[in-house]
């Protein structure tokens, strides 16, 4: 991959991290100011963001408390911002869930809650249920993060597993007014996905979580199974009175951000096509797909003529069957330069918050000669794809992208670039 490509992909991911600015999204869609209080609560890796851009944002007295992943704080001035750990969750998320419920208690008709949610509040927001305890949580993420499934399998059985998932927190505030802005991580933007719904309840009931968790064969820990083949406590009901007259905006999302990257490139003179800001399925496999498009365009120009920089986002899975590092965005990299090999291609792949996975890096780049680079180095590529061990693979070659955290979270940003 030439340098001139490395800039061209980076600039398209700034572009489209910059279309889910807090700031600018949150301007178009403040609620109007309430009699009482204005109590903001919140969840996700750029809710720290969202909240320090509400503060400058808003008119009159504002408290509240959100919680964000450890290394991802900024400062605020009257919102506390809390961290915990993600994606697998700890007892300092225990403390937050709580923090939130006490934020909330004894509101009135005239106070107005405001909800800033974003991805990652799943794990941020751990509140096991009935006799379940944090380690049965965390057991169930490692669980349901190693299935396979995609995200909205995941959080319907979340959201039965959960004191403050679905909805939960929302009822809690009752009787004041609700106004959710959510910066949408998910694919097709449900607002009721992003975080698990905190404030957004759902209408998949129990037997459905159930369902989904037995075709999807996840094999969910012992004690939350038991849970889930109860009937206690379920996720409330979306026609409950107690939601009535709530607000939910989703005030940014991948296909938003993927349009400001395709203008950035078209600008530079190179056309941009989207394929979809809602991809799902295994990493690997979305991979080949991708690279079966790359060749056709690179030997035949179609079904896009070259130039062309083909753009997509969504929410990848990964079935963990070996033990290497490395998140969703990397190993659909190393899938890809296996499978376009020798195609004149140049790729960049991450996450838009920054992170991809576990590790310190959002992604990697990849080019057609990414597979054979690796073998000079000692490494097997398909080895390190089966052990899942992308991270290694893209360290090795000096390949990672780590811009560190965004401030905002849209998903997946994948750009294939063919001149």
């Amino acid at each position: 991959m030439t340098a001139e490509d490395r800039v061209f992909l980076t600039g398209l991911f700034e572009a489209a991290v910059a279309a889910a600015d807090p700031a600018l999204a949150l301007k178009a869609h403040l609620p109007s100011p309430p009699k009482g209080r204005t109590v903001v609560i919140g969840a996700g890796k750029g809710v720290a963001q969202l909240a320090a851009a509400f503060e400058a944002l808003w008119s009159t007295p504002v408290e509240g408390v959100v919680v964000t992943r450890y290394g991802y704080g900024c400062p605020t001035r009257h919102i506390r911002v809390l961290e915990a750990a993600h994606p697998v969750p700890d007892a300092a998320g225990l403390a937050a869930s709580a923090a939130l419920f006490e934020a909330v208690k004894g509101l009135t008709p005239d106070d107005l809650v405001v909800a800033l949610v974003c991805g990652g509040g799943s794990a941020l927001l751990p509140c096991p249920p009935g006799n379940l305890t944090l380690e049965d949580e965390a057991a169930l993420n490692r669980a349901l993060l190693a299935s396979g499934a995609p995200i909205s399998v995941m959080n319907a059985i979340r959201k039965q597993v959960s004191g403050i998932k679905g909805g939960r927190l929302a009822a809690a505030c009752h009787p004041a007014r609700v106004v959710s802005l959510i910066v949408s991580d998910v694919p097709g933007d449900d607002p009721a996905q992003v975080a698990s719904g905190p404030t957004v309840p759902d209408a998949v009931t129990r037997a459905e979580a159930r369902a989904l968790g037995t075709s999807w064969r996840i094999d969910l820990p012992p004690r939350v199974a038991v849970w889930l083949a109860g009937e206690e406590g379920p996720a409330p009901d979306p026609a409950d009175p107690v939601f009535a007259g709530h607000e939910v905006h989703v005030i940014a999302s991948a296909r938003l951000s993927l349009e400001a990257a395709a203008a950035t490139s078209e600008a530079q003179g190179v056309p941009a096509v989207i394929l979809s800001d809602a991809i799902e399925g295994e990493a690997r496999d979305v991979a080949r797909v991708h690279a079966a498009i790359a060749r056709e365009v690179a030997l035949r120009d179609r079904p896009f003529r070259r130039p062309v920089v083909i753009l997509s986002g969504g929410e990848t899975t990964v079935t963990l069957r070996g033990q290497g590092r490395g998140g969703r965005n990397s190993e659909f990299l190393l899938a890809l330069a296996l499978a376009a090999e020798g195609v004149p291609f140049a790729a960049l792949a991450a996450d838009t918050d920054g992170i991809d996975g576990s590790e310190d890096n959002a992604g990697a780049f990849a080019s057609a000669s990414t597979a054979a680079r690796l073998r000079t180095t000692g490494h097997d590529p398909a080895a390190l794809l089966a052990a899942n061990d992308a991270y290694t693979a893209f360290e090795a070659l000096d390949d990672l992208f780590a811009p560190g955290p965004t401030g905002t979270n849209v998903n997946d940003f994948r750009a294939i670039l063919i001149r």
